[in-house]
């Protein structure tokens, strides 16, 4: 997929702006808090639907407006040119693919896909399980729509268990929830499993390529109850309602699992170098890229927000190289990128407004 323009209406600090995007490589530089992740935050957003900055929309939009208007037209594999138009809202949004009302986003998520990069992705290796769990949730969702039903079912009625915890409920009253919760909860322990046997596979294949090193890595699943069978999991909740109550929480479950990242044998977080955990995040993202393109027949486009300074210089030329040479992609920096990375379409952002350069 290309995004050929991009028109944003009081979206953060942009009033308006209207780019042409032509190539494959933009780069939008400027000094800090001008506008140029806001760019990228847009860009994401009507791909995914969602910000990779907040949970909360009415952030995104300007002072004193109302509404954030974003609109692209996009170069799509399989339905060729397609206009779309999101208008964000304090209470919600609403979208629009080629004029007409999209009311299940559910049947859209997925089909228009980004993959952002950003220094915010060393919580991956560094943060909590939250933050590796929302990461694998987005990721499979993305491009699997019975994993998003399981996980919205399991996450419906875990909020309905631990509601019924918080007030003593009795032992019919939470088998009733369990009912629901062991099947989606087996499917995700599943799922999960399965695709991160093959995301780990990839990212291990690019962290290779990025640092041109025989040093071996390892994405791992670690279940917080290994057992993909809904029985089981049913007669793990039943088992554990007293220390439950107690707690007045679920404390088993696929809403605990965790990811492992290793390298050389060892855990990241722990023992990981500087450059060993940027590497295995950048081999990571990649990873993700790679995987919706073989899971939807989709390029997605890739949004490196401020990413390729943190970088050595070697480290970035392989970066680069390891990056599919049709997937277009969208960057920021404080400065121009250098000559070796390739020939880009440049855009000088100030005060949320974008001017055309020369390309480089």
């Amino acid at each position: 997929m290309r995004l050929r323009s991009l028109t944003l209406q009081h979206f953060r600090n942009i009033p308006w702006a209207e780019l042409e995007l032509a190539g494959r490589q933009q780069f939008f530089h400027g000094a800090n808090g001008q506008g140029k992740t806001n760019l990228l935050e847009a860009a994401g957003f009507i791909t995914a639907l969602r910000s990779f900055r907040t949970t909360d929309p009415k952030v995104l939009l300007a002072q004193g407006q109302a509404e954030a208007a974003i609109a692209c037209v996009a170069e799509h594999e399989q339905r060729g040119e397609t206009r779309l138009v999101v208008k964000v809202r304090r209470d919600g949004r609403e979208l629009w693919c080629d004029g007409e009302k999209i009311s299940r986003v559910g049947d859209y998520l997925g089909k228009f896909p980004t993959v952002v990069f950003t220094s915010q992705d060393l919580q991956l290796v560094r943060g909590a399980p939250a933050v590796r769990r929302r990461w694998l949730d987005l990721t499979l969702a993305a491009v699997d729509g019975d994993y998003l039903r399981a996980l919205q079912t399991y996450h419906r009625a875990l909020a309905e268990r631990n509601s019924l915890l918080k007030v003593g409920a009795k032992a019919d009253e939470l088998a009733a929830f369990e009912h629901a919760l062991a099947p989606a909860g087996a499917e995700l322990i599943g799922r999960r499993g399965a695709a991160l046997a093959a995301l780990g596979e990839r990212a291990a294949a690019f962290y290779a390529r990025i640092c041109d090193r025989a040093e071996p890595v390892a994405l791992g699943y670690r279940p917080n109850f290994a057992t993909a069978s809904a029985e089981a999991l049913r007669a793990r909740w039943e088992e554990g309602r007293a220390r439950d109550l107690q707690f007045r929480t679920t404390l088993t479950g696929p809403h605990r699992d965790d990811l492992e990242l290793a390298v050389q044998g060892s855990g990241a977080k722990d023992f990981g170098s500087e450059g060993q955990q940027r590497s295995l995040v950048l081999a990571l993202r990649l990873a993700q890229a790679a995987w919706f393109h073989e899971r939807s027949g989709v390029r997605p486009v890739l949004l490196a927000d401020d990413v390729l300074g943190e970088l050595d210089p070697e480290r970035r030329r392989r970066f680069w190289a390891a990056i599919d040479s049709e997937m277009q992609i969208l960057a920021t920096g404080t400065a121009a990128p250098d000559a070796d990375l390739g020939s880009w379409q440049l855009f000088r952002v100030a005060g949320g407004t974008f001017t055309p350069e020369a390309a480089a």
